[in-house]
């Protein structure tokens, strides 16, 4: 899914573009921000601003452009692998063809495992001259601070106003007004709205009578939670949006329960556990009202 739309990030991109005009432009960078925000929009537009050329564009698009390195997690891994690392080493290394700036992009820095976070490290020491590294960071999940500390930190951020408006524009129609409150908060990024809506016109599920308790019973009923992308992606969210609800609105639940259902699930992730179990438990206890 793309959401090709700058609203509300002008003015990181023109920051970044004068400090890289100016020559003064840091060798390290870290964006930092809800996943789905729009991260990796504002590194894209950058680089088609800097490399400003019918072909380097579509090379940048294709991330096939000789001076621009996208790293991320594969699919098919639990982490950044340190071979991915490797292939980064080999990158600035290289003497380049059009002694142009070079860009090492990272999304998803927060899969570094140790090996890779330690072998990153090495080459955020002692950067290349002319080689600028742009980390990209899901602020929900934690990164060594060693990492941050040696990169100048952006955190990028968007206002309710200007995510109604990328939802709205994306399927050109006031969807956003006809989200039920519970589906969404001042930490919903477009991304996810987005996602929501297609998952729920998929699933022929009326937007007008869908609330947090009815998708997370869809999901369950469903067995979304096992290999469904959308729920693959936004399921820790899903969970934190219904005890947002029902801790700060409706009242009805604790912090302590959040808690304790939180634990289970990152202890699922963690020895890679069957859900079903997990999610039988939470619409009994739950969602049984």
């Amino acid at each position: 899914m793309s959401i090709d739309n700058l609203t509300g990030h002008d003015l990181n991109l023109n920051n970044l573009l004068t400090l890289y005009k100016n020559n003064k432009l840091p060798s390290k960078i870290l964006l930092s921000g809800k996943k789905g925000i729009g991260k990796s929009l504002i590194v894209f537009e950058f680089l088609l601003k800097v490399f400003n050329q019918e072909n380097s564009n579509l090379l940048i698009k294709n991330n096939t452009h000789s001076n621009v390195l996208n790293i991320k997690k594969k699919n098919d891994k639990k982490s950044i692998e340190i071979d991915q690392i490797r292939e980064i080493i080999k990158f600035i290394n290289q003497s380049s063809f059009n002694n142009k700036s070079r860009f090492v992009i990272i999304d998803d820095v927060e899969f570094l495992n140790v090996n890779s976070s330690n072998a990153l490290l090495k080459s955020l020491e002692e950067p290349n001259n002319n080689v600028y590294f742009f980390l990209i960071y899901d602020s929900d999940n934690k990164i060594l601070d060693t990492i941050k500390s040696r990169c100048l930190e952006i955190k990028i951020k968007l206002n309710k106003e200007d995510v109604k408006l990328i939802v709205n524009n994306y399927f050109n129609d006031k969807i956003y007004e006809k989200l039920n409150e519970s589906l969404v908060n001042f930490y919903s990024t477009p991304k996810f709205i987005i996602s929501l809506v297609i998952y729920l016109e998929q699933n022929n599920l009326a937007l007008s009578d869908m609330n947090i308790n009815k998708l997370i019973k869809n999901i369950i009923d469903n067995k979304h939670y096992n290999k469904h992308t959308f729920t693959e992606e936004y399921l820790n969210y899903i969970i934190e949006l219904f005890f947002y609800n029902h801790i700060n609105i409706t009242k009805k639940f604790s912090y302590k329960l959040k808690k304790y259902y939180f634990s289970k699930l990152s202890n699922i992730k963690k020895f890679n556990l069957d859900y079903e179990s997990f999610f039988l438990e939470f619409k009994d206890n739950l969602l049984s009202e």
